[in-house]
């Protein structure tokens, strides 16, 4: 895995459409943010639909270099499969680590999503 750099490029045209997801978070992306702002997941600071590179990703902590998916039904697709394959495996080329959750994960396990999260913070220590 490369080092991220301190500063991550991204295109400045996805600023807007960033701002946009943010103001229709789906109830999922809703339910994960309230357990994840204000720094509640083990002191870390999380931001929402943060771009990097050519893509936004659902939350992104900066320290942990971490970034959360929660994919919804239009995820289960072949096309989209492949497309979130790519991006992934772009942003990790950066120095990214993925969390990746259903909708329905999140909003019906929502304990075992955020025990999840925990456990990778504490086998990812920062250094």
């Amino acid at each position: 895995m490369g080092k991220t750099p301190d500063f991550l490029p991204y295109n400045p045209k996805l600023k807007a459409i960033a701002r946009r997801l943010r103001n229709n978070m789906t109830p999922a992306e809703i339910t994960l943010w309230q357990h994840l702002k204000g720094k509640q997941m083990a002191g870390f600071d999380f931001d929402r639909q943060k771009p990097i590179d050519e893509y936004i990703v659902d939350f992104y902590c900066k320290r942990l270099k971490l970034a959360i998916e929660v994919d919804g039904s239009s995820h289960n697709c072949k096309e989209s499969q492949i497309q979130d394959r790519y991006r992934q495996s772009r942003l990790e080329s950066l120095g990214i680590n993925f969390l990746r959750f259903q909708n329905s994960e999140v909003q019906h396990e929502t304990e075992a999503v955020l025990t999840t999260i925990r456990a990778w913070i504490s086998s990812h220590p920062v250094r």
